[in-house]
């Protein structure tokens, strides 16, 4: 069973689940908000992002913008930013995931689809 971490208000969210279901694949819903990525996970999924930090930041939402963290984050290191995300599922780019050895961060349906196939 695959895990993808979610927000039940997030239509991108819904879309992602909806392809999982359309392409057989069982998936459990964990809540972002209330259960945010483990340390352990960002950094895997940094790495699976070449080392993009800003990719997994959610940069429309409200906390981004009210902790002024796109002035914050060129100086943060990477270390205090993963800190920032593991403590508030709020500022993690949604959904996030882990498809076979890919990791996936927001909803692109190609992207999903290469990650199913691989």
């Amino acid at each position: 069973m695959l895990n993808v971490y979610t927000y039940k208000s997030c239509s991108t969210c819904r879309k992602a689940i909806k392809h999982l279901q359309q392409a057989g694949v069982e998936a459990q819903e964990i809540p972002i908000r209330e259960q945010p990525p483990t340390l352990a996970e960002l950094k895997r999924m940094l790495a699976a992002l070449d080392g993009d930090i800003k990719s997994l930041f959610n940069r429309n939402g409200q906390d981004y913008r009210a902790m002024n963290l796109k002035d914050k984050l060129p100086t943060m290191s990477e270390k205090d930013a993963l800190t920032l995300l593991a403590s508030n599922g709020n500022l993690v780019r949604r959904p996030f995931a882990f498809i076979g050895k890919n990791g996936v961060v927001g909803y692109d349906k190609e992207t999903w689809d290469q990650a199913l196939e691989s």
